[in-house]
């Protein structure tokens, strides 16, 4: 474990515990992104205890998360980001102590870290905001009353194709593959068809 006292390797494993952290509060998933930032956090937590550190460089990295997820939330705010990389880099390079003003972490490694992690976590998180609040780009609702066709037999589940795309549907009665279909509702994802008026018709005669 003696490698983990490298205050190089531990500050790499601080900020990817950090990035990770970041992602899983705002993005949250199957939860092996939270896993992954606990273990580097602890990891980082050993290193920083074994080490020391400064507590005003870890009330900077604290400060950071601010004016970033402030940039985040309020585009076009390009100082908030600034700001943020720079409360990053400073609280980074003099977080575990060091000999006067020389910092203990490679600086040349805290700007390329810090520059490649903004801008990463930068892009991911909003790129899933957008997703988040983007609207449907179909509005299954506007399908509700069109016709299509069943291009397999539909019962507790099937294939209708309406608007030119296919679909999964479901009907209270059978429908023979082939047969014309006009949407009654939805369920998520699923249209609900019955046959078309005009088919049942031709049908019976």
């Amino acid at each position: 474990m003696e490698f983990l006292l490298n205050p190089d390797f531990a500050y790499v494993l601080l900020v990817l515990g950090s990035v990770l952290a970041l992602m899983g509060i705002l993005t949250p998933g199957t939860g092996l992104i939270e896993v992954g930032a606990m273990f580097c956090l602890v990891l980082a937590g050993y290193a920083a205890y074994r080490l020391g550190f400064n507590l005003w460089a870890l009330i900077l990295l604290i400060l950071m998360f601010f004016p970033f997820i402030y940039a985040i939330r309020k585009p076009g705010r390009v100082i908030y980001l600034f700001v943020s990389v720079i409360l990053l880099i400073v609280g980074s390079m003099y977080l575990f102590p060091s000999q006067g003003l020389i910092p203990a972490v490679n600086p040349w490694l805290v700007i390329v870290v810090s520059g490649l992690v903004v801008a990463f976590t930068w892009l991911v998180i909003n790129k899933s905001i957008s997703a988040l609040h983007a609207r449907p780009q179909h509005d299954i609702n506007r399908l509700i009353g069109m016709s299509g066709e069943a291009k397999t037999s539909v019962d507790i589940t099937g294939s209708v194709q309406v608007d030119g795309e296919l679909w999964t549907a479901r009907s209270e009665n059978h429908i023979p593959q082939g047969s014309q279909v006009r949407v009654t509702g939805r369920e998520g994802f699923t249209l609900l068809v019955e046959l078309d008026g005009q088919n049942s018709k031709g049908l019976t005669q």
